[in-house]
């Protein structure tokens, strides 16, 4: 089959994790490809919080771009660099098996980390929830790829980091604790792989179909309407989970204050999986007195 076609562009971040998710596409399709590396703006401003730079979608517009243009055939992200919605002329084709979505703890547990202890991470949202859970905790900015990430780790008490990234780099021994859910809700999209292409790419949508996860893929889609619904990105301190148990979809979602004192918690069950996530974003809203939380964030 891969003789039957050019290879495949894909287009993608430059960065050791992102070539890696590229290939694990690649070898899903067992078509030959050809990378095509993008520099985002999340990577070219790497010393900036990303929720100072203007929330999702920082590290996949250029990628994006290189797709709508012709650069490149399809496009591979973390679906939790997405925006809620996906650009005019693409369409998220696939989304593979997903990764443990929870976040980890590089350096300590959350139980064993001492008073005071000094926490880095670049995500409000994580801040927020263990803030709620560890009052005490104080924080520090924490940007770059992941290998910056655990080099830097010796000079604070703990890091968190998606637990999959680490997976996939083969890096899980550095990981003190996988985060249970009920304590902290991981990102929207956190573990699952997002492959977009042009919506009027027959080919290649039917590619990537044999790739899709249907599961993950309406996992991902809950997440993600859940964000839309709520209108926030990398600048909100809001996290959600979905899960399938055959044609039923539940979904928790959190919504917090930036220091996480005031918390809120909230979950809707459907089997239409927009739906569901919308549902649980209203629930928050207007049941929980998550527009408060939203005014006092903005």
């Amino acid at each position: 089959m891969a003789g039957s076609r050019p290879a495949l562009r894909v287009a993608t971040r430059g960065s050791a994790l992102a070539r890696l998710q590229t290939d694990a596409v690649a070898r899903r399709l067992g078509l030959d490809v050809e990378v095509v590396v993008v520099q985002t703006t999340g990577d070219r401003r790497a010393d900036v919080p990303i929720h100072t730079l203007g929330g999702t979608g920082v590290f996949v517009k250029e990628v994006e771009d290189a797709v709508l243009r012709g650069d490149a055939d399809l496009a591979v992200h973390s679906a939790k660099d997405l925006p809620s919605t996906t650009a005019p002329g693409l369409v998220l084709a696939a989304v593979p098996e997903r990764a443990d979505p929870r976040d980890a703890v590089v350096g300590s547990t959350l139980d064993t980390l001492p008073a005071g202890a000094l926490v880095a991470t670049g995500s409000v949202r994580r801040r927020a929830q263990l803030a709620n859970l560890r009052p005490d905790l104080t924080f520090a900015e924490l940007r770059g790829n992941i290998g910056t990430r655990l080099d830097k780790a010796a000079g604070f008490d703990a890091v968190v980091i998606a637990a999959a990234a680490l997976d996939r780099l083969s890096a899980a021994d550095r990981i003190g604790e996988r985060l249970d859910p009920a304590l902290v809700l991981p990102q929207v999209g956190q573990g699952a792989l997002a492959v977009e292409c042009r919506a009027d790419d027959d080919t290649t949508r039917a590619l990537l179909a044999s790739i899709d996860d249907p599961a993950a893929h309406a996992a991902v889609d809950a997440e993600r309407a859940f964000l839309e619904r709520l209108g926030g990105g990398c600048n909100l301190p809001c996290g959600a989970l979905a899960t399938l148990a055959g044609p039923s979809i539940a979904i928790e979602a959190v919504l917090a204050t930036l220091d996480g004192r005031v918390l809120v918690r909230a979950r809707a069950t459907g089997t239409d999986a927009t739906a569901a996530g919308r549902e649980v974003a209203s629930r928050l809203l207007d049941e929980h007195g998550g527009r408060a939380l939203l005014e006092d964030v903005a």
